[in-house]
């Protein structure tokens, strides 16, 4: 679809994202669902293309890049059906912002590197199981103890938590409530640190865990901005991570329309095509017209946090909307494959898997809701 949003240069990182997907990703994408993982060599070559490096400083590795160029990252990499790749591959888009932008200039020097050119892992570790989205109420605690902390608690619902090699931890720092929350960096190999792996409805290939801190102690140089701004710090995290899940889902449900379309041309049903019979063109058109509109309210959205506008109650809107969009268009494509939708293998049947993941992550529908509704001072 054409879209004024995009320029040459949003065209040509498009063209070299769908290459790289249709070769290092699509191809393998049952397999590694099938395994639970995928190779850590994918983050190489996804930073050799500046995949990895969107949106970060220069000076690190990163390469400049407005929304619309992470939109596009997002949906080229949707186009391969497998939600836990992508998931996993880009959790450093939601665990080192914090890092490059409140960390101290030596521990941004020595990490960021590393996870732009795909060499480490990042992770964001917040949900814990007594808690999701209320942060504020957190309970992982860190205590001073000279040049440390010593840090005591779970995490859970952590994505790339099994082989992350760096983790971005929300601790309690001080007394109750959002003042009392701080950030800390927790490096994969320190002592007191396990992890168990979570067996999920889907996004198999993303490795998914609850993190246990006995007594680690980790460098107080680690901490992330100041002690008590960890909940400012997050907040600044949801915008992002909420445009790149709309602009993923908006995508999932795209595919799940190609490959309906696709298949009900093909499948003869009472001597003739799927796609001729009426109730099955109306469910296409359905799918198409959810789509196209999300996609609408997505770039548009995308434009005004270019105008440097913040447009918190719309982007929760948008997250609500592209969820709800790409659960309609995965259910009506599997109704369409009928049977065959049913099997595993088929790209519609894995994002069907994946429907309420993308519903409950970075906000459940119903916070959403009330997140918009208090911004439009209800």
């Amino acid at each position: 679809m054409k879209s004024p949003f995009y320029t040459a240069e949003h065209d040509a990182f498009r063209d070299v994202m769908h290459r790289f997907v249709e070769k290092e990703i699509t191809p393998f994408a049952h397999e590694w669902d099938e395994a639970g993982e995928f190779p850590r060599a994918l983050y190489r070559k996804a930073a050799a293309i500046g995949l990895l490096g969107l949106g970060f400083p220069e000076e690190y590795g990163g390469i400049a890049a407005d929304q619309f160029m992470k939109i596009v990252a997002s949906q080229e990499l949707a186009q391969a059906g497998a939600g836990g790749v992508s998931a996993s591959l880009m959790s450093h888009t939601i665990g080192s912002p914090p890092i490059a932008r409140a960390a101290r200039p030596e521990v941004r020097a020595r990490v960021l590197p590393q996870v732009l050119s795909g060499e480490k892992i990042s992770a964001l570790a917040i949900t814990e199981p007594g808690g999701g989205s209320d942060v504020a109420n957190l309970r992982t605690r860190a205590r001073r103890d000279g040049d440390h902390y010593v840090v005591s608690g779970e995490k859970t619902f952590i994505t790339s938590g099994v082989r992350a090699d760096y983790l971005t931890v929300a601790v309690r720092t001080g007394g109750e409530g959002a003042g009392g929350v701080s950030l800390l960096l927790i490096e994969g190999n320190t002592p007191g640190l396990s992890r168990t792996k979570l067996k999920k409805m889907g996004w198999w290939a993303s490795d998914t865990a609850t993190l246990h801190f006995d007594a680690c102690r980790v460098p107080a140089e680690n901490l992330i901005g100041e002690e008590g701004q960890g909940f400012k710090i997050i907040m600044q995290n949801f915008n992002s991570e909420r445009m790149g899940m709309a602009a993923s889902c908006t995508a999932f449900a795209r595919v799940c329309l190609d490959e309906a379309i696709a298949y009900a041309k093909e499948r003869k049903t009472f001597g003739k095509p799927l796609a001729q019979h009426q109730v099955i063109r109306h469910k296409i058109v359905d799918m198409a017209q959810k789509v196209a509109a999300s996609q609408a309210m997505l770039e548009m959205l995308a434009w005004r946090l270019e105008q440097r506008e913040s447009p918190v109650a719309e982007i929760c809107m948008m997250k609500n909307q592209a969820t709800q969009t790409m659960a309609f268009c995965a259910s009506e494509a599997v109704q369409i494959f009928g049977g065959a939708g049913f099997m595993r293998g088929i790209k519609a049947e894995r994002i069907y898997r994946e429907v309420k993941v993308n519903a409950i992550g970075g906000g459940t529908e119903e916070i959403m809701k009330d997140l918009a509704s208090r911004q439009m001072g209800l």
